[in-house]
């Protein structure tokens, strides 16, 4: 080395080594992750199903060109995270669109609307500068297309679907979205929706879910999103519990959505013998009878009272008990009333909170809730768990800090509710947590159990081709939740059915359906990518204020520091280089 500095031509030498040491370092990738929740390191079960991709898979991802910042970021996670796909498989092909770019308005126009039939989301961004008097609209394309073969692409909302807003009074104020942290909350869920549709996409085996009839469930417009949302991802079918034993060979998940009439003690045998054979059930039930609609047509009050279903003594051989009461929270939705009318007779509405339709959020870090935005429930009961053996019980959904139970009869008044909000009288909404969405898992005992001759097993059998079978085969899984409204859909005399978790005049959508796909997705899917959805990216933020204050004085240090130090360290280089071989 001495030698090589001693030549005349050494800097020479000492740029062509670092260009081929360059140059052969990008044959070469490699990465250590240093950030505490691992935020770039792929989950296990992702990179297994990468490899096993065969085929091109193309990715055109539209979050493309001059973003806002919350925006950009997000962009640069979905460059960062669709490189280590095709890092590990060059069969993932990636490309950054502007959907229309160069187009005229008219044939814009009719590619944006052939986007969106595909599940494309658009957003409107208004930007409102603080140094700058001065607002910008741009349109956002926060989707991609993922295409394989000759399937129908998938679409995927970039967006998280949960919304972070500020700290806010839920009675008075009116709550303020933190960008920041909900662009980082979308971040975190990136590696999943992607791993996600590519494996929806590639999956040999399209998993069956059966819709439950026979006692009363709806089969109206008001399931119409729940039918589309399914339809798109599995195989959708309707089974009629009086005429037959749903078989777990052929159903993998049967949704029990609503029932209005009494389960006959040979409808729970079916249910029941079809979880002791490993079938997964979802229970969306009503225990009390409340509607909206009865409240406005008396515009006082009603009096909600138990459907007398008869699934209580099923569900608590299960480990779950639904109770016949209502939860209220001050954290909820608002609903308009008519506060009065204008002079040419038409009503004013005002829209008050609504502690009936509580909000619902994960408390822990189970793998169907977490990372949701707020699930809207409407006239909740709360569920208890009880003695189970083997059955581990997981809560999925409970309500807010202040939260309150009104046991059956229950009386709803709307009076009341004006009433308490107008005098701040909220002393007994002392509960907080209140369980409402239950997750068991195990192997369960059959209710049925020492209870049956012989002659209603073998009928039984012969009916099912299985013998009776008194517990479980095999560990399975069931969801029990106490309101069934959070999976139905609100439906609009001018526009139709609306989306699963918007209220009608309200211009938002909860994650009702999120939590929905979420819950069928994890009882029906082996392939181990929900563990992706447990990432939680710690938001670190800068303090915004002392940016504004101190930028001058971080911009010279960052900027003209680094030039002035390698400058000084070149003259003490050449001082101390003469110095030594100048004699």
């Amino acid at each position: 080395m001495n030698k090589v500095l001693q030549h005349k031509y050494w800097w020479v030498v000492m740029v062509a080594f670092f260009a081929a040491i360059v140059y052969l370092s990008s044959f070469i990738y490699y990465r250590i992750d240093l950030t505490a929740e691992k935020r770039f390191t792929l989950s296990p079960s992702t990179k297994k199903m990468l490899e096993n991709v065969d085929s091109t898979i193309n990715i055109k991802v539209f979050l493309n060109g001059d973003l806002p910042a919350d925006y950009k970021k997000l962009s640069i996670g979905v460059q960062d995270l669709l490189r280590e796909f095709k890092d590990i498989n060059n069969n993932i092909q990636v490309s950054f669109e502007t959907p229309g770019e160069g187009l005229p308005d008219s044939a814009k126009m009719q590619l944006y609307d052939s986007l969106a039939r595909t599940g494309v989301v658009f957003e409107r961004n208004e930007d409102i500068s603080a140094t700058v008097n001065k607002a910008t609209n741009q349109l956002i394309i926060p989707s991609a297309l993922v295409y394989y073969k000759n399937k129908p692409p998938f679409a995927i909302d970039l967006r998280s679907s949960r919304t972070v807003f500020k700290n806010f009074n839920v009675i008075n104020d009116e709550p303020q979205p933190d960008k920041e942290a909900t662009r980082n909350a979308a971040e975190a869920l990136l590696e999943f929706k992607f791993a996600n549709a590519i494996d929806k996409l590639t999956r040999t085996y399209v998993p069956s879910v059966a819709y439950c009839v026979g006692n009363g469930e709806p089969t109206d417009l008001t399931v119409n999103d729940l039918g589309e949302s399914l339809r798109n991802e599995y195989r959708l079918a309707v089974f009629d519990l009086k005429r037959g034993y749903p078989n777990p060979d052929e159903i993998n998940a049967l949704l029990i959505v609503k029932p209005t009439q009494p389960f006959s003690d040979e409808d729970k045998l079916k249910i029941d013998q079809y979880v002791m054979h490993g079938g997964k059930v979802l229970w969306f039930v009503d225990k009390l009878y409340a509607e909206l609609d009865s409240l406005m047509r008396s515009q006082a009050d009603f009096v909600a009272f138990d459907r007398n279903l008869n699934i209580d003594d099923i569900l608590f051989k299960y480990g779950v008990r639904i109770n016949g009461d209502l939860v209220q929270d001050l954290n909820c939705s608002k609903i308009p009333i008519v506060r009065g009318y204008n002079p040419d007779g038409t009503p004013q509405f005002v829209r008050i909170p609504w502690s009936y339709y509580p909000f619902l959020y994960s408390n822990n870090n189970n793998l169907i809730s977490k990372n949701l935005d707020k699930v809207l429930s409407i006239f909740p009961s709360s569920i208890d768990t009880v003695k189970a053996p083997d059955i581990k019980k997981t809560i999925l959904l409970a309500t807010d800090t202040n939260s309150r139970i009104i046991a059956s009869p229950a009386l709803v008044s709307l009076n009341r509710a004006i009433e308490e909000i107008s005098s701040n009288n909220f002393a007994t909404y002392n509960k907080s947590h209140i369980p409402v969405a239950v997750l068991l898992e195990g192997k369960f005992k059959s209710l049925f159990a020492n209870r049956l001759d012989a002659a209603v097993q073998d009928s039984v059998q012969r009916n099912t081709g299985k013998p009776f079978a008194t517990s479980a085969t095999s560990a399975t899984k069931q969801i029990v939740v106490s309101d069934a409204d959070i999976v139905t859909n609100a439906v609009s005399n001018t526009t139709g059915p609306l989306p699963m978790g918007e209220l009608p005049l309200e211009n938002y959508r909860f994650a009702n359906r999120e939590f929905f796909l979420n819950s069928v997705d994890y009882m029906v899917s082996n392939s181990g990518i929900f563990e992706s959805r447990n990432k939680d990216f710690t938001l670190r933020l800068l303090d915004k204020k002392k940016i504004q204050e101190q930028r001058t004085q971080w911009q010279f240090i960052n900027i003209v520091v680094p030039v002035v130090l390698i400058i000084v360290f070149g003259m003490l280089f050449q001082y101390f280089r003469k110095n030594k071989y100048a004699a």
